[in-house]
Parts: structure tokens; C-alpha cells; sequence
């Protein structure tokens, strides 16, 4: 993964869980003015900017980390999953990056149970047959263990049973995708860090820090 130096990191007095108000529609921002924000979303984090439906949540969201008003995200990232969400004011962009039509591609670092083997990866890039239809060819590749944070919880795993790093790169975004992916080709997955969503990646960014682009 590239590194880049980090020009923001986490402000100044975090909001803790406001009912920020997010702009409505798909608002156009001419490119010079819009804003566009690369955040690494740490474990556990919802995001979104509230946590509506459950009143006196703990549960953290994006508002406990960017303090930015006007900016929302562009497609979202499970709780339980880590790493890159960009954010924008502009929702013509946020559409293109949403948006499956536009098949921007979003690469992700899968730890998996077990050892994959060749026809496992063949599969994964040939597209599975899930519940809601098969999916788009992917890229899959076994790689050596990445440089990464430590995750806070740690990752539970079997020590009698191997693990094994994927990266994994699709142009659509299911819910809960490449971890069902993985889990229909017999690889469950123990932990899942998106590392690029189309040209930009996490560089230098450490779990909560984010920076304009």
C-alpha cells in the first residue's frame, strides 16, 4: 500500500453522536470548490453520522471523528469492518462512487480462515452465485501478510486452523459482499480493511484520521 504523508488527522474537540444535518439530493459542486474527504473508519464504527432507531447508543459514528459540516459519505462501510470511506459535499461525485453502474473498482485486505487454494481464487474471480444473484468477475489474490494497525478487538482466530491474506478487488457493492464471497468459497472472514476505492487509497491515514484531497 502507498504511503503518503498525512496532511489531517483527527480535529480538534470531537462531536460526540450530534444530529448533524446532511444535505439533501444530489447536490453538484463545481470541482474546484467541492470537497472531498479520505477517512480511515476504525472498527466498530458505524458509517453514518447518527445512529438513529437506538436512543442513548454508545455506538460510535463518523460525527465522533469528522467534524466537517456539508460533507456525507459516498457508499458506506460495515461496523465491522475497517479502513478507507471517502466522503464528499459534491453528490454527483458521490453518485459516481456509489453508485454499481459506474463499476469503480474497491480493493479490499481479506484475512480468511483456512488455506486458499488456486480453485477457490478462480472462483472468486470468475463471480459466485449468492442469494441476490451472482457477481461481477472480481480480482483475488493471495498475498503476504500486509503492514497494518492492530485491531482494537484483537482478531479472534483458531490457532490449530491456518490463516491466509487476500486482496480482493470488485466494481459492485453488496451488502456484506466480499465477506460473503469469501464465506461461499469456504474462506471465512476474519477481518476486512478496504485499502482503494478507485484512484485514491489509505496512505499514511491511521484508524480515525482523515484528510482533504
Amino acid at each position: 500500500m502507498s504511503q503518503r504523508p498525512r496532511s489531517n488527522s483527527r480535529p480538534q474537540g470531537r462531536a460526540q453522536g450530534r444530529d448533524q444535518k446532511r444535505p439533501q439530493g444530489k447536490q453538484h459542486v463545481q470541482p474546484k470548490n467541492r470537497r472531498i474527504v479520505l477517512f480511515n473508519k476504525p472498527y466498530g464504527v458505524l458509517s453514518q453520522f447518527t445512529d438513529k432507531g437506538t436512543e442513548g447508543s454508545a455506538r460510535e459514528t463518523l460525527s465522533n471523528y469528522i467534524d466537517l459540516p456539508g460533507v456525507y459519505p459516498a457508499g458506506r462501510l460495515d461496523r465491522d469492518s475497517e479502513g478507507l470511506m471517502v466522503l464528499t459535499d459534491d453528490g454527483a461525485l458521490q453518485a459516481r462512487i456509489s453508485n454499481p453502474k459506474y463499476k469503480r473498482p474497491k480493493t479490499y485486505l481479506v484475512m480468511v480462515e483456512g488455506t486458499p487454494t488456486q480453485e477457490q481464487l478462480d472462483e472468486l474471480q470468475n463471480g459466485v452465485t449468492l442469494k441476490d444473484g451472482k457477481t461481477r468477475p472480481a480480482k483475488a489474490r493471495l498475498i503476504d501478510t500486509p503492514d497494518l494497525w492492530e485491531r482494537d478487538p484483537p482478531v479472534r482466530y483458531r490457532k490449530s486452523v491456518p490463516d491466509a491474506w487476500l486482496e480482493i478487488t470488485i466494481t459492485e457493492g453488496r451488502n456484506r459482499q466480499v465477506r460473503r464471497m469469501c464465506a461461499h468459497v469456504g474462506l471465512p472472514c476474519l477481518r476486512l480493511v478496504r485499502a482503494r476505492v478507485g484512484d485514491w487509497d489509505l496512505g499514511a491515514l491511521k484508524p480515525g484520521e482523515w484528510r482533504l484531497v
